[in-house]
C-alpha cells in the first residue's frame, strides 16, 4: 500500500511541476493542461522511439524469462 500511495504522490507532484512550468513559460492555461494531462502529444519523434524501443526491451526480458522458467519445470 506504501508503494502505491508514494508513486501516486510522485505523479501527482510531477504533474504539478510539468504543469507549472508549462504557465511559467507562457503557455495558456488549456496548453499547459493538455500537455500535463497527454505526455504522448508532445513527445518528439526521437522520444517515440526512445519510448517504443523501452517497452521491447521489457516485453523481450519478460518473455525470455517466461520461458527461462518453462525450461526448468
Amino acid at each position: 500500500m506504501k508503494i502505491w500511495g508514494s508513486t501516486l504522490l510522485i505523479l501527482v507532484f510531477l504533474i504539478g511541476l510539468s504543469f507549472g512550468i508549462d504557465l511559467l513559460m507562457g503557455f495558456e492555461l488549456i496548453t499547459s493542461l493538455r500537455n500535463a494531462v497527454s505526455p504522448l502529444a508532445v513527445m518528439e519523434p526521437v522520444e517515440y522511439v526512445i519510448f517504443l524501443s523501452l517497452i521491447f526491451i521489457y516485453i523481450g526480458k519478460t518473455m525470455y524469462e517466461y520461458y527461462q522458467t518453462q525450461k526448468q519445470s
